[in-house]
């Protein structure tokens, strides 16, 4: 019998197959299976060295402790201004060339956006999204792998930005037109119709997305991944993700969005205390160097058995529990109870001598040392009347009361009328209580 010759011509490696001759019907649905069926195996390493295992198990260990130490007056801002730094440094991966100060201006000023710069309006919409994510309105445990879940993340990142942000343009700052001559624009919440090239990986083409986006939501479900390796799949999959590129941009901000919902899906409670993206940002070199050796077609017969490299894979994984660790170490000393309140009293120290700035730069004037008290009550006992807390100082209203209001005006605490008094995070006490966060 004689033999037919089938070569698919793409961008994904697929080899030259050779069937048998048969009836015409069977090789259509033959064909149709090829050219329609997808995978990037692995999605999850059966090779982890020891070594790896081993890292894995200190994270789990140590993103717990870190979610059971933090004192828990000062947890929702500390979870706030995490915000703030994952926004700060997820965009900055991108070329956002947006400054901490600059934030922390706009978070304390004025609120209307379209007076503000395109970094800054992105770092806002960045914001918003994790805002809804904390609150839950954007996803549940169900959705998190799925299409419909990153077209909505990707349609709110862009959704409220002017329409001359979504223009596509080059690295010479040129908008990009497609073979008509039409300048192409993003459009929010839908997959690419164009060809890209990242590096010097080429994504999927247009047609082939849903296609790897059905097998992604179907190699990581959650109802099949059990155990650590629920982590594991969170950190395959941002590879993945980064791999078939589905958007025409924002495919490094949503994967990221999406790989800390994975991460807290996957066990990590203490993941809002702790931000990967800080990781990744302090060294994007690293982080696309280890993406791109992820991308590596396999390296002969020892370098597994899918049609992406398993060492890669591996060498990714290795880089990304290596970040992790770095970051929840970093925020478990940083958030350590005693190492808090040092620098909690050396900050009203040097207020008290009015020696400190704002993060404009202006002087700031002394505040009492009776301030250092009254912070430090609440952190160690939360929320509390005025009544109560002037019972505690030992100090009268007359007394209290003026140092309360200037601490307010200043964002150190949060003092609503007939309200409790609850502590904040100043602008211009984070560089000092959050050293070498930015």
């Amino acid at each position: 019998m004689g033999q037919i010759l089938i070569t698919y011509n793409s961008i994904y490696n697929l080899e030259i197959l050779n069937i048998l001759l048969l009836p015409i019907d069977i090789i259509i649905v033959f064909f149709k299976i090829i050219t329609m069926t997808v995978s990037l195996t692995p999605y999850i390493t059966n090779n982890l060295p020891g070594s790896h295992q081993d890292k894995l198990l200190e994270l789990v260990t140590l993103d717990a402790a870190l979610n059971a130490n933090i004192p828990k007056p000062i947890r929702a801002q500390t979870e706030q201004l995490l915000r703030l730094v994952n926004s700060f440094y997820s965009n900055k991966i991108e070329g956002n060339p947006t400054l901490p100060n600059e934030i922390l201006k706009t978070q304390y000023g004025e609120k209307d956006t379209t007076k503000k710069s395109k970094g800054i309006n992105e770092i806002l919409s960045h914001l918003e999204i994790q805002l809804k994510l904390t609150g839950s309105i954007l996803f549940d445990k169900d959705d998190v792998y799925d299409p419909t879940f990153m077209k909505l993340l990707h349609e709110q990142f862009f959704k409220y930005l002017p329409k001359e942000y979504l223009i596509v343009k080059d690295k010479n700052n040129k908008p990009v037109k497609d073979k008509a001559g039409k300048i192409i624009s993003i459009t929010p919440g839908a997959f690419r119709k164009h060809n890209v090239k990242v590096g010097d990986h080429i994504p999927p083409e247009p047609s082939q997305i849903d296609a790897y986006i059905k097998w992604y939501t179907s190699s990581y479900d959650f109802n099949k991944i059990f155990g650590t390796n629920k982590i594991l799949a969170a950190i395959c999959s941002h590879h993945r993700f980064s791999w078939i590129h589905p958007f025409m941009d924002g495919n490094g901000r949503v994967g990221r969005l999406l790989t800390d919902c994975q991460l807290k899906l996957a066990g990590l409670g203490g993941s809002g205390l702790w931000t990967i993206s800080r990781g990744l940002g302090r060294d994007t070199d690293s982080y696309y160097r280890a993406l791109s050796l992820a991308d590596k077609s396999r390296q002969g017969d020892t370098d597994g058995r899918g049609i992406l490299s398993d060492k890669g894979l591996i060498s990714f994984i290795e880089y990304f529990l290596d970040t992790a660790l770095d970051q929840v170490k970093y925020f478990s000393d940083l958030l350590d109870p005693h190492n808090l309140r040092t620098r909690i009293d050396i900050y009203f120290e040097y207020r008290a001598r009015g020696s400190f700035t704002d993060h404009n730069g202006d002087k700031l004037a002394p505040l009492r040392i009776e301030s250092k008290d009254i912070y430090r009550t609440l952190l160690e006992r939360g929320d509390m009347s005025r009544a109560e807390l002037y019972k505690i100082l030992g100090k009268g209203e007359s007394t209290i009361r003026p140092i309360l209001n200037k601490m307010a005006k200043e964002h150190l605490i949060n003092a609503p009328k007939r309200k409790d008094i609850s502590l904040n995070l100043s602008p211009s006490s984070i560089a000092v209580i959050f050293p070498q966060l930015w």
